[in-house]
């Protein structure tokens, strides 16, 4: 029996990205052969998005980058993109990252849970440098951002960039899934 195709766009070239979006989207859809094709897509907002809405703000432009250049030919099942930001909350300073997943009828925006963050690391981001280069430099790793990430080192591997990312996909997804409750 031939599986019906999904066919997914991913603004972002970074492998966990879109092996987050692949494997949670094939879970989602079983019944699917699901098709990830990364795009490198500008957030236009900083490298180091330092708030919640600039987050929020760089997914949604990414997604949309991708929307305008699929426009000439056959459009894409979904368009997900998701950006990587952080925040000085009342508790404190955190990492989080937010997701938005659209197929050109409906978007759906989602957010990742949190992960506290040492001050240190965050008045090194004040500073202008990014995550992933902050914690290679801390934990004497080398390009963690598209591995684990920060998540991974400072939760000692029980959590990564990856299994956050899916769980917040699987979250956003629900309006696809049960659209006639989401009018």
């Amino acid at each position: 029996m031939r599986q019906e195709i999904l066919n997914v766009v991913v603004g972002s070239l970074n492998p966990v990205k879109i092996n987050a979006v692949q494997t949670a989207l094939s879970s989602l859809f079983p019944d699917h052969q699901v098709q990830c094709h990364g795009q490198d897509a500008p957030s236009l907002v900083a490298d180091q998005p330092m708030s919640a809405d600039e987050t929020r703000e760089g997914a949604i432009n990414r997604v949309l980058y991708c929307q305008q250049q699929t426009e000439s030919h056959e459009a894409a099942d979904f368009y997900i993109a998701i950006e990587g930001g952080v925040d000085n909350f009342e508790y404190g300073p955190s990492t989080f990252a937010y997701v938005v997943v659209d197929n050109g009828e409906r978007q759906s925006v989602g957010r990742t849970s949190i992960l506290p963050l040492p001050k240190s690391v965050y008045q090194a981001l004040e500073q202008g440098e990014e995550l992933g280069d902050v914690m290679d430099n801390l934990f004497n790793t080398r390009n963690i951002k598209q591995q684990g990430g920060a998540i991974g080192l400072l939760t000692n591997h029980q959590q990564t960039r990856q299994s956050v990312y899916h769980q917040a996909l699987i979250l956003a997804m629900a309006p696809f899934l049960h659209p006639d409750l989401y009018q």
